[in-house]
């Protein structure tokens, strides 16, 4: 790999975890560079934040294709055109199919808000809590064709305390979210990160 990792993060909504790779890459803690930020949701705030840091900002609107293969064929368009070499779901909101699993193959990571297996999909944090759990957190992993079911990099726990909401519980799990997709992402662009079956072995510095 190059000795700056080039980044493409697709979002859906306010993005606040795209800002923390972007707080990380400008700090000089992640040798990368994100080249493109790619939404399905044309007034999502991830893209004003890419825009804010002289990112290019990209809305792919879906009502445009008749399937899911052609909306993915028109963001691979966009990441080839970007050189993207990572790809990173920050609240990515549409399950990703073949056209841009096989194109990122080990090569495109999620964050997710519980600590997986447990609760997958939507309402993670919700799910956690309603279910009675002692200790919730956040997960990053590589994203392959199971529902947030990829082998996993790293994970954050965060103890519920008596008095939580689910809205508090979330917040907390947020700030852990911060800091361990950078944490995973530094991993990847070092080229420390060895899957071996389901697991994940991270190599020393």
């Amino acid at each position: 790999m190059p000795s700056v990792t080039n980044i493409a993060v697709l979002a859906s909504g306010r993005g606040s975890n795209l800002q923390a790779i972007i707080d990380s890459i400008e700090s000089g803690y992640l040798k990368a560079q994100i080249t493109v930020v790619i939404s399905d949701v044309g007034d999502a705030y991830a893209l004003e934040r890419a825009r804010k840091h002289g990112i290019e900002a990209v809305f792919i609107d879906t009502k445009r294709f008749s399937s899911r293969e052609l909306y993915e064929k028109e963001a691979l368009r966009v990441l080839r055109k970007h050189d993207a070499e990572l790809v990173l779901l920050a609240g990515y909101m549409r399950v990703v199919g073949r056209t841009l699993l096989d194109a990122y193959k080990n090569r495109m990571l999620n964050i997710h808000p519980a600590l997986l297996p447990a609760f997958p999909g939507l309402h993670a944090q919700k799910q956690a809590f309603d279910h009675g759990v002692k200790v919730a957190g956040c997960t990053v992993h590589f994203v392959d064709d199971k529902l947030d079911g990829g082998p996993i990099i790293l994970q954050r726990c965060v103890e519920v305390a008596e008095d939580d909401t689910t809205e508090t519980l979330a917040d907390r799990i947020l700030e852990q979210e911060h800091k361990i997709y950078p944490e995973a992402v530094k991993l990847f662009v070092e080229n420390r990160l060895r899957i071996e079956g389901r697991k994940v072995k991270i190599i020393k510095s």
